[in-house]
């Protein structure tokens, strides 16, 4: 809701309970002071409740105009109590002023006449205005004052858990920006790496090489501003990345990515596939003179996307992973990205190690 609409509501609010206060004021004026009764004619009663009416509806709008203006100025320069020597006097001039104006309105419409108007309302209309003023402006004036402080407590709550929320976003998209670079330049130097290793025995090989690199980087670098993508992208991402690895260790390196079709738009973090399939050349292919093979699976149900990249190598303990290794980096993004709806299973058994990563479809 906009702040005008805001405004608008609270001031229908206000003046909401300023009719139903004027009302009340009305009420208990036909019943203390007009000295009616059960026996009371009901033409008799409903006039003594018009002329009542008419005070309340001259005096509250009175208050409800100045007493808010008068308190607020009061509550700046004193503390309590010292601040009620200002505003019972004031109520005590309103009802003053809007008694007289009153009685000259009932005048004017012919209902009072004579020369003892002014004596009668001294005698008694005064009286009743500054005894039912005090009561019911005293009343209002707390009752204002403490919703006034409640709504401007709860604006201030809801301002400070709007900053800690924002503050808690800021400090996830660092956090998150950080493991990030931590990631990709990992990917880069392990690539540039391979590319020198062919540059004196492979140009050509290099030159593939390079431009494959530079496709994979414009693709990764297009996304940065997305920390999920489709996982059919992220697959393309690992095809081309295979593709510069097995320039590197030609037959060595055996591979396959399968992708069921209602797993393709599910987002998963920008590089977290590449991340697991590195690892897999890392400990499956690189140290082993026959090579390995590489496994890459994707599939839906039940409202989960299921990606398993497996490989034929010895593997490595997955309790002992230091903080840094790529592994590491993506649990923590899984975290960050997901909280507990993501998870990620490392399976180790002769001849073979999975890893598994769950995301919500």
């Amino acid at each position: 809701m906009t702040a005008p609409n805001r405004d608008k509501r609270w001031t229908a609010r206000y003046w909401a309970r300023v009719l139903a206060a004027t009302v009340a004021a009305s009420i208990v004026v036909t019943l203390v002071f007009t000295g009616v009764s059960w026996r009371t004619p009901p033409r008799v009663l409903l006039e003594q409740f018009l002329v009542a009416l008419l005070f309340s509806c001259v005096i509250g709008p009175m208050l409800a105009l100045v007493m808010p203006r008068v308190g607020h100025a009061a509550a700046c320069r004193f503390t309590f109590p010292f601040n009620w020597f200002v505003l019972i006097p004031t109520m005590v001039a309103i009802a003053i002023v809007g008694s007289f104006t009153a009685i000259l309105i009932l005048a004017a419409i012919g209902y009072l006449h004579g020369a003892g108007i002014i004596a009668a309302w001294m005698a008694g209309s005064l009286k009743a205005s500054i005894i039912v003023t005090l009561t019911f402006g005293i009343f209002v004036t707390v009752l204002e004052t403490m919703r006034s402080r409640l709504e401007e407590t709860t604006v201030a709550l809801r301002t400070k858990e709007r900053d800690e929320a924002e503050a808690r976003r800021l400090a996830a998209e660092a956090q998150l920006a950080s493991i990030e670079s931590r990631v990709q330049p990992h990917f880069l130097f392990n690539t540039l790496n391979s590319i020198a290793s062919l540059v004196h025995d492979d140009p050509a090989g290099a030159e593939r090489m390079t431009g494959q690199l530079a496709a994979l980087l414009r693709s990764a670098l297009d996304s940065t501003a997305m920390p999920l993508v489709p996982l059919e992208e992220e697959l393309r991402i690992v095809r081309a990345y295979l593709d510069i690895e097995r320039v590197r260790f030609g037959h060595r390196l055996r591979y396959d990515v399968h992708l069921d079709e209602g797993a393709s738009t599910a987002a998963v973090p920008r590089m977290a596939l590449q991340t697991l399939v590195e690892n897999s050349v890392k400990y499956a292919v690189s140290p082993r003179r026959e090579g390995g093979s590489i496994s890459v699976t994707a599939a839906a149900s039940s409202g989960r996307v299921r990606v398993t990249v497996e490989d034929d190598g010895p593997g490595f303990d997955p309790a002992l992973r230091p903080e840094g290794h790529g592994l590491a980096l993506l649990d923590a993004r899984l975290a960050m990205l997901f909280g507990d709806r993501a998870s990620m299973r490392v399976d180790r058994r002769a001849g073979h190690t999975d890893v598994t990563l769950e995301v919500p479809s």
